[in-house]
């Protein structure tokens, strides 16, 4: 059996996605699948994993599913949430604009084998300037955590434990550490906690899918690790920065996260607050979003596999 399945979702970022595969083959690692979605990229993205890397699976999708359902189809294909093969102990989510070091896939999953406690871990992600991608290590954006972020009081006292709670911006760098989440383009899940939880949340479109999905691994009583003795080069937002739908997309999948986990016990003040940060930084075009209380994540995400 396959140890790990690896899902790349890829949109229109054809020379990051050929990098990142180049990186992956070259890995030390022997027993590996990797499964190529392509959401209808108009960049060759599809004819070029077809010809440089007949190795992977590819699923050419017609249109843009979005980054959870795409992520589902990969998923799927290799076992995951349906009856088929038996799927892979692991899976790794990887974004198309990462490339790995020769090691990392084997000490990514060396380090889970050693902490069956692990649902999901993830490594120290690095952008191309050498500093840390900051979404690699994450508290949930609770309205606690939240409000702080968006009155820049994150920004303006990184070191402070209670105010710069969502990027942990107060924890060495250099220090595994069990956190709330890591993120989704690089988020290595054991299967035993697929099988439990279920697929990504698909009425999320491009963010904030990882954080639901962390969250429930810790619902059900998983611990997920920022793991920085790997480390990988994230390039950041090859795909959302061609997108005017990213900004909006972004702040609308905070909107559904809070809804979904926290708006029954929030006061009536914080909500006022929260929603009127997520109209000053998503803009108008999300007041209908605010406006519509029913538009709600379901609370299960995609059905575990039975």
């Amino acid at each position: 059996m396959t140890e790990l399945g690896i899902v790349i979702v890829n949109w229109n970022t054809c020379d990051f996605l050929r990098r990142c595969l180049a990186s992956v083959y070259a890995s030390q690692r022997s027993s590996f699948e990797v499964v190529v979605v392509d959401n209808a990229s108009a960049d060759g993205s599809a004819d070029m994993v077809r010809t440089e890397f007949p190795q992977a699976t590819l699923i050419a999708n017609e249109e843009n599913a979005g980054y959870p359902r795409a992520n589902n189809q990969g998923l799927q294909a290799l076992g995951y949430g349906a009856e088929g093969p038996t799927p892979p102990d692991y899976a790794l989510l990887l974004n198309p604009d990462t490339v790995l070091p020769p090691e990392a896939l084997a000490e990514m999953v060396a380090f889970m084998e050693a902490h069956p406690e692990a649902g999901a871990a993830g490594p120290r992600l690095y952008l191309e300037d050498g500093t840390l991608d900051l979404a690699c290590r994450r508290t949930f954006p609770t309205p606690d955590v939240a409000i702080p972020r968006m009155l820049g009081l994150a920004r303006a006292f990184p070191n402070s434990r209670r105010f710069a709670r969502y990027n942990l911006t107060f924890l060495d760098e250099y220090e595994t550490a069990e956190v709330d989440s890591v993120v989704g383009a690089f988020m290595l899940v054991r299967g035993a906690a697929i099988a439990r939880v279920g697929l990504l949340d698909e009425q999320f479109f491009m963010y904030g899918e990882d954080l639901d999905w962390a969250r429930r691994l810790k619902a059900d009583g998983w611990k997920v690790f920022y793991y920085p003795k790997v480390e990988v080069l994230h390039v950041k937002r090859a795909a959302s920065r061609q997108s005017e739908r990213a900004q909006i997309e972004f702040y609308r999948a905070m909107l559904l996260f809070y809804r979904k986990y926290d708006r029954a016990h929030t006061p009536w003040y914080s909500h006022l607050l929260i929603m009127f940060g997520l109209l000053v930084k998503g803009g108008w075009q999300l007041l209908p979003e605010l406006l519509n209380e029913n538009n709600k994540p379901s609370q299960d995400g995609i059905a575990a596999r039975k």
